[in-house]
């Protein structure tokens, strides 16, 4: 089993639910949404070109999965959490649009976000202790030779090369599409996505992932409130919190994306 610490919008925010039609699968019940009707665009297709991100769930990478260190356990590891998100401050994105992420499409801020990534960094320092060692395959599994220095001394230090000054808030929407395929889903995305980004993307909480076994498809266990539960507004339908729990999901394939995935965790 692996956890991860993500942001991902509540459950019944309006970005969730179109991220949940448009990737298959939502990252909260595990189910798989009614498909949308995207002109130009089979079912077949759009699932096989999303297979990358739906197992990983719609979320933007803080601490990215990690094994338990044998000297602590899952109910710790919650208490911490939810300690360090009460003594963070909520924030807001002014603008998130949809990019071009490497081989990838994603949402990323229209201009870097100090505040983020102050908070990515304050999460792989305050939490590194509950993270197991880095095995061999998995340092294998990072294809270290394509890293860059810095990127390199992250992933001995911290347990993943993109954290730090390496850190790019991003949430990815799309496996790795082909060049000849770039304005079909670049114009699919902006059609789809620009009506749910109008408003800036509001940082309210973490959320803890959990990876049951190797290849199964991560899922919200619980999501964690940024600050004091009295300074957030209600939010229709409510936001999921320590209750929220893991069920089994169905195991979906990453295709013949695993590859380019592996060689993208900072996508991840």
């Amino acid at each position: 089993m692996r956890y991860a610490i993500y942001y991902t919008p509540s459950m019944y925010d309006p970005l969730s639910v179109a991220a949940a039609g448009w990737l298959g699968r939502n990252v909260y019940s595990g189910e798989a949404p009614e498909a949308p009707s995207i002109a130009g665009f089979s079912r077949q297709e759009l699932a096989f070109h999303t297979a990358v991100p739906r197992r990983y769930g719609f979320h933007a990478t803080i601490k990215a999965p990690f094994r338990l260190h044998p000297d602590t356990d899952e109910a710790a590891l919650l208490k911490a959490l939810m300690h360090f998100a009460s003594t963070m401050t909520p924030f807001e994105i002014p603008r998130v649009e949809i990019a071009r992420l490497g081989e990838f499409f994603g949402l990323a801020p229209s201009v870097p976000c100090e505040q983020m990534n102050h908070l990515a960094a304050s999460v792989v320092q305050a939490f590194d202790a509950f993270r197991a060692p880095l095995t061999d395959v998995e340092i294998e599994r990072r294809d270290p030779d394509r890293l860059t220095a810095p990127q390199f001394s992250n992933m001995h230090r911290w347990g993943y090369p993109y954290v730090m000054d390496e850190f790019r808030f991003h949430m990815m929407l799309t496996g790795p599409i082909h060049p000849k395929l770039n304005m079909r889903f670049e114009t699919a995305l902006r059609d789809f996505f620009t009506p749910v980004l109008v408003a800036p993307l509001r940082i309210s909480s973490l959320a803890l992932f959990v990876e049951q076994e190797p290849g199964a498809p991560l899922r919200v266990h619980s999501q964690h409130p940024l600050g004091k539960l009295s300074a957030h507004h209600p939010v229709s339908g409510g936001v999921r919190t320590m209750a929220a729990a893991v069920s089994n999901g169905p195991r979906i394939s990453e295709s013949r994306a695993t590859l380019a995935a592996r060689r993208l965790q900072a996508s991840c």
